[in-house]
């Protein structure tokens, strides 16, 4: 007997216990669904993280004000003044593997575009912050170095305060103020997306840093050019190490700090600590596609406890077959292919269900999803694969039996 005839005799022994066939297929279907919804939600966190990741720039470190203690209280980071723009020179001139640095400031101002308002944070920067963090510009150009001596009223902005100021109009030259000082905006910053901290990065609001310090924060002149944090890009990943400990020795040096004594400054490398989300979320989603894969296999198994009772049930079925002239392997190929075909109907069922599932998750929850066709392919080819290990035993078992005895089976 052919292929095809065998497929038929095997639909048609699936189609008179619908029921039982339908319960029997469950685990297959709920198991693929899984696996497939696991996937494309694991898939679609570890794309955030990579735009997070790009988002942050590449090679970067960050060095910000250690906390300031007063009456035996720890004010908190950032709270010591003890970094300048003379410590962001020096370390792009002086340390090994830093290609350059680029000093912030930064603070929470009303932005005011007629009689729309909207509050954002506004970064005091030199061009340098916009390569250190690998910021685009989507329109416009970047400051001019006398914009950024002479405390320009100038302003980049981000996507996000374009559109709620200027909707879909051309913010380029247009007018606005950050509190009370009037600024033009010669620039737009293509979006980036969320941070990893979960913040946007399309909500700011770029000055030179002469005009954050001396028109919005309004400090004298003549004081030390304090900044809150610097960002210094490095030359390539394996000169970040280098570079860190370069950096914290000379900070160490022109602060003064004596043996035994903190840093008045911290640290971090952003990379880092991306990768490290990026490997914590690739570990997350290969442990949800080891739980539904146990659905699987659990779903196996019930394939095989329902193909062990169909061959009980249908041994004088087997020994009619046998007598009239069909081979072992035909009894075998019969009962392989009925366990097969529970298994594929299964996956293809599991696979809208779980397409739907990720849907789902990605509209009515906010997550991400990415789904692939490589994941459909291989949790159907692994549901069939079940269905064949698992249904090998039950139709070797029918294939084994002798003529004579199935037929004396009652």
């Amino acid at each position: 007997m052919g292929f095809l005839g065998t497929l038929a005799i095997a639909l048609k022994a699936l189609a008179t216990n619908k029921l039982r066939s339908a319960l029997t297929m469950l685990g297959i279907v709920i198991g693929v669904a899984a696996v497939i919804a696991m996937i494309a939600i694991g898939r679609g966190a570890q794309q955030s993280v990579a735009e997070q990741l790009s988002g942050l720039g590449s090679n970067v470190i960050v060095v910000w004000p250690a906390s300031a203690s007063t009456g035996g209280l720890r004010l908190g980071a950032s709270t010591a003044p003890s970094l300048s723009e003379d410590d962001a020179t020096a370390i792009a001139r002086e340390v090994p593997g830093v290609l350059l640095a680029a000093p912030l400031l930064r603070a929470n101002q009303q932005i005011i575009v007629g009689n729309t308002n909207w509050q954002s944070s506004v970064h005091g920067i030199t061009n340098d912050y916009l390569e250190a963090r690998d910021w685009v510009l989507a329109a416009g150009r970047a400051f001019e170095p006398g914009e950024i001596g002479a405390s320009g009223k100038v302003a980049i902005i981000g996507s996000t305060v374009a559109r709620e100021l200027f909707g879909d109009s051309d913010p380029i030259d247009r007018p606005m103020r950050i509190g009370r000082l009037p600024v033009t905006v010669v620039g737009v910053l293509a979006p980036k997306g969320q941070s990893a901290w979960g913040n946007d990065q399309d909500d700011v609001v770029m000055v030179p840093i002469s005009t954050m310090r001396n028109r919005i924060q309004g400090q004298p002149t003549g004081r030390l050019k304090r900044v809150g944090s610097i960002s210094i890009k490095a030359a390539s990943a394996e000169a970040l190490p280098g570079a860190m400990e370069g950096i914290r020795a000379l900070l160490r040096q022109r602060h003064r700090l004596q043996s035994g004594q903190d840093d008045d400054f911290g640290m971090r490398n952003l990379t880092e600590i991306a990768e490290t989300r990026e490997e914590a979320s690739r570990t997350l989603s290969w442990l949800l596609a080891a739980v539904a894969g146990v659905s699987l296999l659990v779903g196996g198994i019930g394939i095989m406890n329902i193909m062990l009772v169909s061959v009980t049930e249908r041994t004088r079925e087997i020994g009619l077959r046998r007598a009239v002239g069909a081979r072992a392997r035909d009894i075998l190929l019969q009962f392989l292919v009925e366990a097969t075909t529970l298994s594929v109907i299964g996956g293809l069922l599991g696979t809208l269900l779980g397409v739907g599932a990720a849907i789902a998750v990605a509209e009515f929850v906010g997550w991400r999803t990415l789904l692939g066709l490589d994941a459909i392919v291989l949790a159907v080819g692994f549901a069939a694969a079940i269905g064949i290990f698992f249904g090998f035993w039950p139709a070797r078992k029918a294939s084994r039996l002798q003529p004579i005895e199935a037929l004396r089976h009652e």
